[in-house]
C-alpha cells in the first residue's frame, strides 16, 4: 500500500470523526432548543449551536437540496453520516486489496 494512501486515508478519518461529532453536538442541541429543555436566552449554548450550523451548513445544504421537503425534520445530517461511513469502508477495502 502506498505511503501516500495511508496518510489521506488517517487524515479523512480524522475529519470525519470531528465532523461526526460535530453533527452529533448539532442535532443534540437542535432538540434540546426545540423542546424547550434549553432556554433561548442561553447564549453560550446558543452561539456554540450557531457556530456548529455555520461550519456545516455549506456540507449540508447541496444534500438538503437533493432531500424531498419533510416539514419539520432535517435528514441531511443522517445522510452526511451514512455517506462519511461509506467512504470510510471504501477506503478500508481499497486498502484490504493492498495489504
Amino acid at each position: 500500500m502506498p505511503v501516500i494512501f495511508g496518510i489521506f486515508f488517517d487524515a479523512f478519518n480524522m475529519l470525519s470523526q470531528i465532523l461526526q461529532v460535530l453533527i452529533i453536538v448539532m442535532v443534540v442541541l437542535s432538540l434540546l432548543f426545540s423542546f424547550n429543555v434549553i432556554s433561548g436566552s442561553n447564549t453560550f449554548l446558543l452561539n456554540l449551536y450557531q457556530g456548529i450550523n455555520r461550519l456545516l451548513d455549506p456540507i449540508l445544504n447541496p444534500i438538503r437540496k437533493l432531500l424531498p421537503n419533510t416539514g419539520g425534520m432535517d435528514f441531511s445530517p443522517l445522510v452526511l453520516l451514512l455517506v462519511l461511513e461509506l467512504i470510510r469502508n471504501a477506503l478500508i477495502r481499497y486498502a484490504g486489496n493492498y495489504l
